[in-house]
């Protein structure tokens, strides 16, 4: 290896609850740079959270990251010309991005009125176990546990 492997960026947490998973949410929010709508949009979700079910938000919101967290997901790895789909363990930076990445796209294809609604319902979705982002971690834990039989080409 000849150069530095490059240091993972701190960033700092969010202003209102004091939160780096909160902050990190808002990060993959941003939409050509508009944080402050992006924090607008995030706190407004959990401010309706915290309305509708008389519980701290932030918890809401952890419970809807970590339900959606896959614990294994398949990579394409080939092996003498055959490409095989190899279920593979996710690393926990990867596992909270990937199911941010889940909720927000998730929160996008909801038919409530604005985006702040739309995120709200999701995770509340995801905090109880359901919604679009638990059904994808679902497909992606179905097929790891159908591509089993490959798990032995993992390096």
């Amino acid at each position: 290896m000849r150069k530095k492997r490059s240091s993972r960026r701190r960033i700092a947490p969010d202003p209102k609850y004091n939160d780096l998973l909160v902050a990190r949410f808002i990060n993959n929010l941003l939409k050509q740079g508009k944080k402050n709508t992006a924090r607008g949009i995030m706190y407004e979700a959990l401010t309706s959270i915290a309305s509708k079910t008389e519980k701290n938000p932030v918890d809401v919101f952890r419970k809807a990251v970590d339900n959606a967290s896959p614990l294994i997901e398949v990579r394409a790895r080939r092996v003498g010309g055959a490409t095989y789909q190899v279920p593979t363990e996710v690393r926990p930076e990867r596992r909270t991005a990937l199911a941010i990445r889940w909720l927000i796209s998730n929160a996008k294809e909801r038919s409530e009125k604005s985006m702040s609604q739309k995120l709200a319902a999701e995770l509340l979705a995801a905090s109880t176990g359901e919604g679009g982002a638990i059904k994808k971690k679902d497909d992606v834990h179905r097929m790891a546990e159908a591509n089993k039989a490959f798990a032995h080409f993992r390096w």
